[in-house]
C-alpha cells in the first residue's frame, strides 16, 4: 500500500518482509542486463511484492526504491 499513488496497478498487495542476505543490485527489470537503479546492502529491508523466475520485485530502504533483485539474495525474517 505504500506505493499507492506512485505505482499504477489494478490492485495492491501487502508486501512480504524480507531481509537482504547478500549485497545486491537493484534493477529496473528482471534481468542482469536491466538498468542498474542502485545497490541494496546486506541487512537492509526489502518489501517484496512479487517473486517469479528468480527475481523479486519490491522496494528497499527508507527511500523505498522500487525495483528487482535476484530472489536468492533475500532471506525471510
Amino acid at each position: 500500500m505504500a506505493l499507492a499513488g506512485r505505482v499504477i496497478a489494478s490492485h495492491y498487495a501487502e508486501p512480504a518482509a524480507r531481509q537482504v542476505a547478500i549485497d545486491c543490485s537493484l534493477r529496473d527489470g528482471p534481468s542482469d542486463d536491466a538498468l542498474l537503479i542502485g545497490h541494496v546492502a546486506k541487512g537492509e529491508q526489502f518489501a517484496m511484492l512479487d517473486d517469479s523466475l528468480g527475481w523479486a520485485w519490491g522496494y528497499a530502504g527508507e527511500t523505498r526504491r522500487v525495483g528487482y533483485v535476484r530472489s536468492e539474495t533475500l532471506a525471510t525474517q
